[in-house]
């Protein structure tokens, strides 16, 4: 699988949240289907989704380029950390938390 063109048509065609707060807040409404998070991210803010994912049953899977790669594969001009897929839309993105 493509990660990168799966992540950019899930933008594209569904619902995707951007940035560590949201994706948190997301996650522990229960929003999230799966979590995407950059290589470079935090350990102890890593740590700190893993743990809430966990408890909610949503699939943590870690980028592996840094926050400007992952940026750019979701299309935007601007580093991300952190993104939460709320929706897939017509992308197969949720295939990456079945992977582990």
């Amino acid at each position: 699988m493509d990660v990168d063109r799966e992540l950019r048509r899930a933008v594209r065609s569904g619902k995707v949240i951007i940035g560590s707060d949201k994706t948190i807040k997301a996650v522990k409404l229960g929003n999230a289907k799966l979590v995407v998070l950059a290589s470079n991210y935090p350990r102890d803010l890593r740590e700190k989704i893993e743990r809430y994912g966990k408890l909610a049953g949503v699939s943590v899977y870690t980028y592996p380029k840094d926050n400007v790669a992952l940026g750019l594969a979701c299309g935007k001009p601007f580093p991300v950390s952190a993104l939460s897929v709320v929706d897939p839309g017509d992308s197969s993105i949720l295939r990456l938390g079945e992977s582990k």
